[in-house]
Order: structure tokens, then C-alpha cells, then sequence
């Protein structure tokens, strides 16, 4: 039995939970893509949306990596350290991105929720992948946290979005072009 056949259950809900909400956050995103006179901003998107669904679809796909049948756990730890070290690589890219874009001025809960935290479990998934090869458990606690911390985050960051399109952006005027 390989240490990771105890993770399953945890790996179905947390999965299936982001992949519910990888589908959730599309519909949202096309309902308010049909809101009146509202001019969206691509540069915001790729600070702000884009990455919640990174971090969604890295749930998912850390999900199905560490369920299927391992003979052990060098293979994994492998796959799981390049994600958390290509999810460390993006989360800094988040950083220009949010500098870059002028559609909204990010405020400190914006950087704790899209930058701070999503950093924090990218750089801990990808210590987890190298302290694997000597303490399994341990490694594997803490790619379970960096995964449900990234989830929270997609879910507060999604709600984020929503809150703000709907009740913060004012449509602009009739007149207005």
C-alpha cells in the first residue's frame, strides 16, 4: 500500500470541488460579461480572473496526479514540485500583472488573496515535493494545506470578482462610448 492511498477521499472532494468550481466561475464570468455598458479590462482579467481559475484547475489536477495507482512516491513528488515551482513562477507574474493593470487600484486583503497566499502554497507545495523523499507524511499534510489554501483563495478571489462587478462597477452612462 503506497502513502498515498490513504489521500483518496480527501482527493475526491477536494477534485471534485474544483472542478464544480472551475465551472461555476465560467458561468459567473459570462453572466457578468452581459452586464450593461460595462467595459471590461483584459489586463484586470489576467491579474484578477485568470488566476483563480489557475489555481482551481491546480487543485483538480493535483487531485487526479496523487490519486492514480503509484508504485511509490518519486514520480508524484516530481510532477507535484514542478507544479509548485511553475505556480511560484506564475504567482510572481501576478504581481506585474496586478502593477500593470489600471482598471483598479488593489488593496491589501487583493494581494493577501491573489498573491501572498497563492505564493505561500506554491512554494509549499514544491519544498513538500523535495522534503517527500524523507518524511512522506509530512509532504503529504503539506500538499493537502497548499491545496485547500488555494482553494479558499479561488473561492474568496471568485466571490471577489462577483462582488465587485455586481455591486462596486457602475455601468457607464447612455452617453458614454
Amino acid at each position: 500500500m503506497t502513502p498515498l492511498a490513504g489521500w483518496q477521499n480527501f482527493y475526491v472532494i477536494v477534485g471534485s470541488s474544483a472542478g464544480a468550481l472551475i465551472g461555476l466561475q465560467f458561468v459567473v464570468m459570462s453572466l457578468i460579461t452581459n452586464l450593461p455598458k460595462v467595459q471590461l479590462n483584459a489586463a484586470a482579467g489576467g491579474a484578477f480572473a485568470t488566476p483563480t481559475i489557475i489555481h482551481f484547475a491546480t487543485v483538480l489536477g493535483l487531485a487526479a496526479l496523487l490519486s492514480a495507482p503509484w508504485d511509490g512516491i518519486d514520480a508524484p513528488a516530481t510532477l507535484w514540485g514542478i507544479i509548485g515551482l511553475a505556480g511560484t513562477v506564475y504567482a510572481i507574474i501576478i504581481i506585474w500583472r496586478m502593477r500593470g493593470q489600471a482598471a483598479y487600484k488593489p488593496e491589501f486583503e487583493d494581494w493577501l488573496f491573489h498573491v501572498l497566499l497563492p505564493l505561500a502554497a506554491y512554494i509549499t507545495l514544491a519544498l513538500s515535493a523535495y522534503a517527500a523523499h524523507s518524511d512522506v507524511k509530512r509532504a503529504l499534510f503539506a500538499i493537502g494545506a497548499a491545496e485547500l489554501v488555494l482553494l479558499f483563495v479561488g473561492i474568496h478571489n471568485a466571490w471577489d470578482a462577483v462582488t465587485y462587478h455586481l455591486f462596486a462597477r457602475k455601468p457607464e452612462q447612455e452617453g458614454d462610448s
